[in-house]
């Protein structure tokens, strides 16, 4: 077997229908481009139809397979409306990324009440929402693969972002056990948390010290390139190469996970 065909074999996409939702921002956009270089199917989910339209276009330029539609996560009937689309290309979903996340920056004596709320209602609640909906519809049709975004703020607190945190730190928990609930199934749900990436919510926050703080607690001393998740993604939403991974936390952040102390 060529060295193309064997990597072909573990991290092929051939075939297969991925849904990215959140797909139209930056994070999102690189692992669909990853996932549409390897041959999937990619329906970009996103809020912005804008956003949609143009990440599709980015990805057929590419020699990808891509459509898009628009969702809701805290809407069930936007996601099953959004699934139905997805899975009338080929009669099912292989694979499900959840990219979606919203954030808002403020000490925490100051943190409005409303805003708690929509976090939480987007970045847990929408993944809830997906994971549940799809998770069914791989359930019932032969198994599929799930990756759920959490972040560095998973796993250690950071300033300012505490919804936002206490957010992703859900996202990281509900990922765990719905991964055990639905091994059986043949449904594996792993969490990808990525560090400090150029994305646009990351540059509001972003002053003269907490871009210090922020490079002095990464060992690699840079923030990250939106395409250095996809072979993450890749290896999590595999059918084979990933085929025994499940309930996994993987941090793609320069170390900074690692060197808190």
């Amino acid at each position: 077997m060529s060295t193309s065909g064997y990597l072909q074999s573990l991290f092929g996409f051939d075939g297969q229908v991925a849904v990215v939702i959140g797909g139209g921002g930056e994070l999102g956009g690189a692992i669909a481009r990853g996932l549409a270089q390897a041959g999937a199917h990619v329906v970009i989910a996103d809020v912005n139809e804008e956003a949609c339209e143009s990440r599709c276009a980015q990805l057929v330029e590419l020699g990808g397979k891509a459509s898009w539609t628009l969702i809701d996560v805290t809407n069930r009937e936007s996601v099953t409306a959004a699934l139905n689309v997805a899975s009338a290309i080929n009669g099912r979903v292989n694979a499900l990324v959840n990219a979606a996340g919203v954030n808002y920056g403020s000490r925490f004596l100051d943190y409005p009440e409303e805003k708690w709320d929509f976090i939480m209602n987007i970045n847990l609640k929408g993944t809830f929402n997906t994971c549940q909906i799809f998770g069914q519809h791989m359930a019932e049709h032969g198994g599929g693969a799930i990756l759920n975004f959490g972040s560095v703020t998973s796993l250690l607190p950071l300033s300012k972002v505490f919804g936002y945190s206490a957010s992703k730190a859900g996202v990281l928990n509900l990922s765990r056990n719905v991964a055990q609930d639905l091994a059986l199934e043949g449904v594996r749900v792993n969490t990808i948390c990525p560090g400090f990436f150029p994305a646009e919510q990351n540059r509001k926050l972003l002053d003269e010290q907490r871009v210090a703080n922020i490079m002095n607690h990464t060992p690699m001393k840079r923030y990250g390139e939106p395409d250095e998740l996809i072979g993450t993604a890749l290896l999590l939403l595999s059918e084979n190469a990933g085929r025994f991974v499940t309930g996994a936390v993987v941090s793609v952040d320069g170390g900074f996970a690692s060197s808190w102390f």
